[in-house]
This record gives structure tokens, C-alpha cells and sequence, in this order.
């Protein structure tokens, strides 16, 4: 199933894992991902390596997820690190395989890992894989601008790109302040931008784990929210708990603002998940409960 599908019928969730690393059996995720389908999301995505590195269990692990545990599934695929022709390889794989979801990205550029220079932006992936299989494409979008656009309407403007060139859903980048996210979808609005936006969410259970995707995505950090990480950070399970409920928090207040979907991500912990699930289930409604 497609998943800009659902947007029709219900307010989303869904949830984004990622492969053990190289080291680790590629089995262990089926644990996590054990936990996580008990929660019945609507799909679960797959990262395909941190930091811009590879890694060519994204395939196989959403062949389970879809065929094993009967969720939709959607394979990142970067493309910074690849050529034209791995692209096309990894697309014949996926169609093999039954996926139809993929989410396309540029991806993170590792300096130790030299870019291919064969794609330089997302939209450029977008159109070979609008080409060549009839897939639904999702994009990544920044509440808060990405970090190398040199301003939010040079950013909105390569997000319609991206869009035009086939994307029919996005999802967002973290943030921690929904009035960014508020804001950000009024200018998508402005500028002609109209397929449906997840909210993603991070769930923050210590501070290392907040000052690494703060570096990696310059999220901008509310005055509450770094009192409650100041005030916790000393106390492993005070800031488990606090950053489930400040989750909790940016969730309900998301759902009454009619948002299209929440996308969480997991960090590969199906406790947290729960807890944040269990918490704001009662809220997601279908299309029909609000008519």
C-alpha cells in the first residue's frame, strides 16, 4: 500500500527504526521491531546508515516489516554516497521485494566518506525514481529551515521543487517548539505546497543524545525544554520519564491542531514508544470521527 493513502482515511502514525550497526547481527531488530508492531502503527521507516555511511540491510529488514509483521514499510534511500546506477539497483530491489514506499533524501555528508557527486539535491533523486518504478515518494522537510539553506524561502522554495518533481508526502525534521511547526506549515501553505506533512518527533532521554541532534540538525532548543534537561540530566530514569512527557506534550498539542500524522522517532526503543502511545492513543482519529 502507498502510504500517502492513508491521509484520506486517518490521522497517522508511524515510526522510524535503524539497522544494527555493521557489527551487530542484522536479526537484532526483529526484537525491537517485536515491540513496536504491537503498537500498530501505520508504517515503520528504515534508515539506510548514520552519518551518510551505507548500509544494505534497509531492504530486507522492510521486507519483514511489510510481509512478516503486515505494516506498511518505507526504505530510505540517500543518494549523495551513490551513483545513477546503485540507485537503479537498489530501486529493482525494492520493487522485488514489494516495497512501495521510499523515502528520498540527499542524505548527511560524511567527510570521511567522499560523495559520489552524481546527485547533489533530493529532487534530483526524486526524478529517477518518478523514472523508473511506480513507487510513492516521501521527502524530509525542516521546520526550522536546513541548515545549509541560506535562508527559509531559499529552503520552501527547493522543498516545491522536490515536491513537483514527485514527492507526495513529507515528513519533518525533529523540532521541539510546535510554533516552528505551525509557522512552517503556513509557508508551505503560501507557497503552493499541499501534500500532506508528518510531524517527527524525538523523544530526548539524555542529554548527549540532544546535544548530537542539535549538532546534526540545529534544532532550536525552548527555554522549558532545556530547564527540564538541566534539571533531570543527572538522573538517568528522571530524564527518560520527563522527555517521554515532554513528547507526550508536543504530541497532544499537535493532534489538537489538526496535524496530518506524528512520525517518532524510535531510536530503536519500543519502551519509550509505548509509553508515549499509551498516552496519547484515545487522540488519533479517522477522517470519519471528525466529520
Amino acid at each position: 500500500m502507498k502510504t500517502n493513502q492513508l491521509f484520506k482515511k486517518k490521522t497517522t502514525l508511524s515510526f522510524e527504526v535503524f539497522p544494527p550497526k555493521s557489527t551487530t547481527p542484522v536479526e537484532s531488530i526483529y526484537q525491537t521491531i517485536d515491540g513496536l508492531s504491537a503498537l500498530e502503527p501505520d508504517f515503520i521507516s528504515v534508515t539506510y546508515g548514520a552519518g551518510g555511511g551505507t548500509n544494505n540491510a534497509t531492504i530486507g529488514i522492510c521486507d519483514a516489516i511489510k510481509h512478516k509483521y503486515g505494516i506498511e514499510a518505507v526504505a530510505h534511500l540517500p543518494c549523495i554516497n551513490l551513483t545513477r546506477e546503485e540507485v537503479l539497483s537498489e530501486l529493482a530491489e525494492m520493487k522485488s521485494a514489494g516495497i512501495e514506499n521510499i523515502l528520498a533524501l540527499r542524505g548527511d555528508i560524511n567527510p570521511n566518506i567522499p560523495p559520489k557527486n552524481e546527485f547533489h539535491y533530493a529532487s534530483e533523486l526524486v526524478e529517477l525514481i518518478r523514472e523508473n518504478g511506480d513507487f510513492n515518494i516521501i521527502g524530509a522537510c525542516y521546520p526550522e529551515g536546513h541548515p545549509e539553506a541560506p535562508s527559509m524561502v531559499e529552503d520552501l522554495r527547493h522543498l516545491k521543487e522536490k515536491v513537483d518533481a514527485g514527492c507526495s508526502q513529507l515528513i519533518s525534521q525533529l523540532f521541539f517548539d510546535n510554533e516552528d511547526f505551525y509557522a512552517f506549515r503556513e509557508k508551505t501553505a503560501i507557497a503552493g505546497i499541499d501534500v500532506p506533512i508528518e510531524a517527527g518527533i524525538m523523544p530526548v532521554t539524555n542529554r548527549r543524545q540532544i546535544e548530537r541532534m542539535v549538532t546534526l540538525c540545529h534544532a532550536k532548543l525552548p527555554k522549558k525544554f532545556i530547564t527540564i534537561m538541566e534539571k533531570y540530566e543527572h538522573d538517568p530514569i528522571a530524564m527518560r520519564d520527563a522527555g517521554i512527557a515532554y513528547a507526550v506534550s508536543q504530541i497532544v498539542d499537535l493532534l489538537a491542531n489538526d496535524i496530518d500524522g506524528i512520525h517518532l522517532y524510535t531510536m530503536n526503543n519500543p519502551y519509550i514508544a509505548e509509553k508515549i502511545c499509551s498516552a496519547v492513543a484515545s487522540l488519533f482519529r479517522s477522517k470519519s470521527d471528525n466529520a
